[in-house]
């Protein structure tokens, strides 16, 4: 995509996120990568009223060259961009099951989440938790950094991390592709958080088969 199309991309995406309600008020950032430099939502934008002109546009070096004020967190959308070069759009928003979630309990530090169904497992796949922080502390950019290389020492590279009390961030190869791994990752925190009793994970055998067919990094 050019950056025109990149700039209405991000707009459509917040509007659908939103209108959903992945989304409230002024919660939430979204940003692309390009060839230099950046896109990121506006300081305390709302994501349903996004205008293309009015994006963040910042360079490599991390200043910025137009729009309006950048989100500050900035420091922790270009850290996982350099840890992951992969990563071509990130995604930050306060969803409700998965900020609920951390309220009440996650399953495991590594694991918000335990693997209970397929699409989970091939679409997110691990997701750790980030201790809390406040909104925008540069340390957390560290944190996430920090979990990227662990996990690929893993051999299990992640699209996501989960920040306590504040919300999933996750990303992607397209900004599409990371909303779709936002949505599958706030549904399965609902189904874990709903059902009782509580669904058992699918076994190892049940995990192998969905890496040889589909390449399920779990």
């Amino acid at each position: 995509m050019n950056d025109p199309e990149l700039r209405e991309e991000i707009c459509r995406i917040g509007r659908s996120l939103f209108e959903r309600r992945y989304v409230h008020a002024t919660a939430g950032n979204i940003s692309v990568r390009l060839t230099e430099g950046f896109l990121i939502t506006p300081s305390d934008a709302c994501l349903g009223f996004l205008r293309p002109e009015k994006l963040a546009w910042v360079g490599a070096d991390g200043v910025q060259i137009s729009g309006d004020r950048a989100s500050k967190t900035l420091a922790l959308h270009r850290s996982i961009y350099e840890a992951d070069p992969d990563a071509a759009c990130v995604l930050h928003t306060h969803s409700t099951a998965l900020v609920a979630l951390t309220l009440s309990g996650v399953w495991t530090s590594e694991d918000i989440v335990p693997p209970i169904t397929p699409y989970f497992v091939m679409k997110v796949g691990h997701v750790p938790l980030i201790p809390y922080h406040r909104p925008g502390d540069p340390a957390v950019a560290g944190l996430v950094t920090a979990a990227i290389h662990r996990m690929r020492e893993h051999a299990t590279p992640i699209r996501g991390v989960m920040l306590d009390r504040l919300g999933p961030v996750v990303w992607h190869r397209s900004p599409g592709e990371a909303m779709a791994t936002l949505e599958e990752l706030e549904e399965t925190a609902h189904l874990w958080r709903t059902v009782h009793p509580k669904p058992a994970p699918l076994d190892e055998s049940a995990i192998d088969e969905l890496r040889k067919t589909f390449n399920a990094s779990w």
